[in-house]
């Protein structure tokens, strides 16, 4: 019966669940396979990190790796799948807190934060493949354990715990999705803001009477008064809305 529940619960997804939770490596039968799973993904992933996920197919995988297509399908069942491998293994194992103190769950959360947006840097396909509906690997679920640990000494909820961590990596995804709006790897991508304030500018000319507070703010961004902090501003504004709810409880 609860083998039953357990397809109920993950569907068509169950043959993710399998490849990460399962430890399926290689077929049962026959000879001692060429490929493995660790290799198939590694490939997916170089060939995302260069062009994207849609430049990842499984007949592009099987030619990269010189294998046939249907020589694949003995260890991944299809793309989706496959897709589900590649975020797990980008994710990578979680990282100890680095610059955290004992008791220091600020520091430790930052540090989680810092970690995370590096993972998206370097991999930045992960924004749109961690969408929608899908299984978690343990990769990705020790992201969230390590995200929970720093957080159990504060007195919060488990369920508020999860809801802070949840408002946190939202804004590593939506600053890292900004950076890859903007051209990831070009020199527009390394200062969204500052592309973005110069958009503003050109769309602003003969129409700032029209929208004054999006000019004077667009003027002292170009002045310096604030110039790609939104990653830095918004954690630490997170982080201080956190203290503040953990010293009232």
């Amino acid at each position: 019966m609860a083998g039953d529940e357990k397809i109920s619960v993950f569907g068509d997804q169950a043959g993710s669940v399998e490849l990460l939770w399962g430890g399926r490596g290689r077929p049962s039968r026959g000879p001692k396979p060429a490929l493995s799973l660790e290799r198939i993904t590694q490939t997916a992933i170089g060939l995302a990190d260069i062009g994207g996920l849609g430049a990842v197919s499984m007949q592009r995988v099987a030619a990269e790796l010189d294998f046939t297509k249907m020589s694949l399908y003995r260890y991944v069942p299809g793309k989706s799948e496959l897709v589900a491998l590649m975020i797990d293994m980008a994710m990578g194992e979680p990282p100890e807190p680095a610059g955290a103190t004992a008791g220091d769950w600020r520091g430790a959360l930052r540090g989680w934060a810092e970690e995370l947006a590096a993972v998206f840097d370097r991999h930045p396909w992960l924004l749109s493949a961690i969408v929608g509906p899908r299984v978690m690997g343990p990769h990705e679920l020790g992201w969230t354990e390590r995200a929970l640990a720093a957080l159990a000494d504060t007195g919060l909820t488990g369920g508020e715990q999860l809801d802070a961590v949840t408002v946190v990596s939202g804004h590593i995804r939506a600053i890292a999705q900004v950076s890859v709006s903007m051209g990831v790897g070009s020199a527009r991508a390394k200062e969204p803001e500052a592309a973005m304030s110069a958009a503003l500018n050109e769309l602003l000319v003969g129409r700032s009477e029209r929208f004054p507070a999006v000019a004077a703010a667009v003027a002292d961004t170009a002045a310096g008064a604030s110039r790609d902090q939104a990653w830095e501003f918004g954690l630490e504004r997170i982080l201080d809305g956190l203290e503040a709810y953990v010293a009232r409880r």
